[in-house]
């Protein structure tokens, strides 16, 4: 059942990484030399915000969020991207939409009007969704080529949201039974996943 999902989410991503203090191993007398060091700038850098999604076959599109989300935003990502991506993906029509119950996400009509089957989920509960750990993963590899502005930011998401191994999408999907019993066995508390 969980290979014809078509998982989905957004994400902030920061320019330079998230706010939180960094340790690095150094020499005396090198702290300030520049593979000890994070770049910044008067607030932070900028950030953007993207919504994707995901299947076992691979990734789905990866797409920018320009300005506010709203339903009329959100409308207009899945009307560009979701039925496209289902058919990259392979999933079929007759494949499931996963989407969190963010007020915002308000397309009922459009995914009914599309004949798309729609995964009862419950309110914030991120720790069900697989697509938070390609959000971790997809975080270090874009730092990892430190891009220097909001436009490098959004190219290397991209590239890098493509170049994730099927493997490791299959893989998530493949464990989600795991995950689904985890979440139980810790009474819908937070885990460890």
């Amino acid at each position: 059942m969980w290979k014809k999902v078509l998982w989905s989410d957004e994400t902030k991503m920061e320019l330079f990484g998230q706010n939180a203090k960094r340790y690095v191993w150094r020499k005396t007398n090198t702290a300030h030399h520049s593979e000890h060091t994070i770049p910044t700038v008067k607030y932070g850098g900028g950030s953007i915000m993207l919504w994707g999604c995901f299947s076992s076959a691979g990734p789905g599109k990866l797409v920018r969020v320009e300005g506010k989300m709203d339903g009329a935003k959100y409308r207009a990502i899945l009307e560009e991207n979701l039925l496209e991506s289902a058919k990259d993906l392979r999933l079929g029509r007759r494949f499931t939409f996963q989407q969190d119950n963010d007020p915002k996400h308000k397309a009922r009509k459009w995914l009914a009007d599309n004949n798309i089957n729609v995964l009862q989920w419950p309110s914030q509960s991120p720790d069900l969704n697989p697509i938070e750990n390609l959000w971790r993963e997809l975080k270090i590899r874009v730092m990892a080529r430190r891009p220097s502005n909001l436009k490098d930011l959004e190219l290397i998401a991209k590239d890098e949201w493509a170049k994730m191994p099927v493997e490791t999408f299959k893989k998530l999907v493949c464990n989600y039974r795991k995950r689904l019993i985890a979440v139980i066995a810790n009474k819908g508390f937070s885990i460890d996943y």
